[in-house]
């Protein structure tokens, strides 16, 4: 069977998926990325316990993330509104780097891919965004979908 791309109608226009007919059931996804940085600049960043001038560097993007995945539908034109069960997120450091998971969980009769995904991008930016001013040669790499359940087909990275 051939495949063919779910958000773009028998016109070639793009159209929200019809999930009227699906089941609701349980469903989780998780998504990673990574945001790397110049040595001088972690190890400046790791002595300071990722405290910066704006206050925690990684509980401030946890909190970003997590707002980003509530608002997923508003900033992804075709993704559905659903009800989140569960948003987690993990910013762990890593050599020269601050890895990022997420963990989205809902009941719905849609998935939470694009959600986590969301949440991994913008807790991303936003440890761009408050060590900036220590370098503009920080790199955010990696950003995907580890995991998903429910629906019909379960995937792993």
């Amino acid at each position: 069977m051939k495949k063919k791309l779910s958000h773009i109608d028998a016109s070639g226009n793009a159209a929200m998926v019809d999930v009227s007919e699906k089941k609701v059931t349980a469903r989780m996804a998780m998504a990673s990325g990574r945001v790397e940085f110049p040595k001088e600049v972690f190890d400046t960043l790791a002595g300071q316990d990722f405290l910066g001038k704006k206050g925690s560097i990684i509980q401030t993007a946890v909190i970003a993330g997590i707002q980003a995945v509530k608002k997923t539908s508003e900033l992804i034109p075709l993704c559905h509104q659903i009800n989140l069960s569960k948003v987690q997120i993990d910013i762990v450091p890593n050599g020269q780097s601050l890895e990022i998971d997420c963990t989205v969980k809902c009941t719905e009769k849609t998935g939470v891919e694009m959600e986590a995904l969301t949440g991994v991008s913008v807790s991303a930016l936003t440890i761009y965004d408050m060590c900036k001013a220590l370098s503009h040669d920080i790199k955010i790499t990696d950003v995907q979908l580890k995991q998903k359940t429910g629906g019909k087909n379960d995937y792993r990275s």
